[in-house]
């Protein structure tokens, strides 16, 4: 089988007649069986629904319009599982579930309760039918979808995999962390909740300081971990799908970071990525921090750790809630450009002031079976400044810089690359 994808895209209006990138970079995407983006923005109309009180960060919404431009640039699948599914509220979440459905493009991570946003959907092909199941791993928890009980319905949102997160800290950090806390009192209102049994109890080799928990450990890290019931409503969607597919694509949605810089993998998301492979699935395909991570080869089986910004068109929103407004220090009755310029410092800090964010690669992947014969990218390149028509927009371009780029980064995990004549990234392992 044949496959190819898009990282994040964030299309807050429609592309222009006669976009360059239809002629040059849908050929290459055409090219898959099953063509997947993630699609990072609500699709609802003026007015149609509130707002939450957050958001993924930005306040994204734009009309379902969009969808036939997806489309027109020959992609069939998609997820919005993602940190912004509730930008909108839960109108927002099920216009856009509507808008996806109507559109013909397969779906899956969102739902009107949790067995749905966690159930695998299928493409349909001449060479093979593929599932698709999305989750994530970075979202405000509000987000997650809900189990029906037997009087209550389930509540709409997303396939979470929530994250656990404590530090460990050498025994003498650990107690310098109780100290702080007894003079600040800062547990005083946890512990007494404790008392009350509606907190578990701490262990010797434990500590907080407000909601934060530290334990003891050989040196100072923050650890990631997966709530296991959560590993296990995607293994059981990894088994129904070996009965149904012939072939497993995951979306993973991820904003977790090692180190101090966006494109390093943390060491669980690695993990993650390596079991779900070995629960049975055949390919991850990643994003959510906006920029290029590694590629790596696991079993034979590819996983993306990002693959960038496809579209990138933040500063294209509309129109904006109060609670957006008022969190930057402005009035509603500012127009968008003052609460852009405001968030972004004249703009000159965020993400569509980074050129990272626009470096993008779209793989392209063969099968044989289930294992993967061929890799290569396409290096694309979204357009940061000119015309207001193309702002955001992917185009072919960049490709000695998004080579170095990411072949450097994706040689410790054992993936070589080579830059073809033809500006075509090989890959091998």
């Amino acid at each position: 089988m044949k496959f190819t994808a898009a990282g994040d895209v964030i299309i807050q209006k429609r592309i222009y007649e006669g976009y360059e990138g239809f002629e040059t970079i849908k050929p290459f995407i055409m090219q898959g069986d099953a063509r997947f983006f993630n699609l990072e923005t609500t699709l609802n109309r003026e007015g149609e629904t509130w707002a939450s009180q957050h958001s993924g960060g930005t306040y994204i919404r734009t009309n379902p319009d969009v969808l036939e431009d997806m489309k027109a640039l020959g992609f069939n699948m998609t997820s919005f599982n993602n940190n912004h599914m509730l930008d909108f509220s839960y109108g927002g979440l099920l216009a856009t579930i509507n808008a996806v459905e109507e559109s013909g493009l397969v779906h899956g991570g969102v739902g009107k309760n949790l067995g749905e946003a966690a159930a695998p959907r299928y493409l349909e092909t001449k060479n093979g039918r593929v599932a698709l199941i999305a989750v994530n791993t970075s979202f405000h928890p509000a987000l997650m979808a809900g189990n029906a009980a037997p009087r209550v319905p389930g509540r709409p949102g997303i396939n979470g995999m929530r994250v656990q997160t404590h530090i460990t800290l050498p025994e003498k950090e650990l107690k310098e962390i109780r100290r702080i806390a007894q003079m600040t009192n800062i547990n005083a209102s946890r512990e007494i909740t404790r008392q009350e049994g509606y907190l578990p109890p701490l262990s010797d080799s434990e500590a907080e300081l407000g909601e934060i928990k530290f334990s003891l450990g050989e040196k100072a890290e923050t650890v990631f971990k997966i709530n296991p019931a959560d590993i296990k409503r995607v293994e059981e969607a990894i088994y129904e799908a070996k009965l149904q597919a012939d072939y497993i694509l995951i979306s993973l949605h991820s904003h977790q970071i090692t180190g101090k810089a966006k494109e390093n993998v943390p060491a669980f998301l690695r993990d993650f990525a390596h079991k779900l492979i070995d629960m049975g699935a055949h390919a991850i395909v990643g994003h959510g921090p906006h920029l290029l991570r590694p590629i790596e080869v696991y079993k034979e089986c590819p996983i993306f750790y990002s693959l960038g910004d496809f579209i990138l068109q933040l500063y294209s929103i509309d129109f904006a809630p109060a609670d957006f407004f008022e969190k930057h220090g402005l009035d509603a009755s500012c127009t968008v450009h003052d609460l852009l310029k405001k968030r972004s410092e004249n703009f000159t800090v965020g993400l569509m002031e980074d050129p990272r964010m626009y470096r993008a690669v779209i793989p392209y992947w063969e099968t044989e079976g289930t294992r993967l014969k061929k890799l290569c990218l396409m290096p694309v390149e979204g357009k940061m400044n000119g015309n207001k028509s193309e702002e955001g927009l992917p185009f072919r371009g960049a490709e000695k810089e998004i080579f170095e780029y990411i072949s450097e980064m994706s040689k410790p995990y054992g993936t070589k690359m080579r830059l073809t004549d033809d500006g075509i990234i090989e890959c091998s392992w």
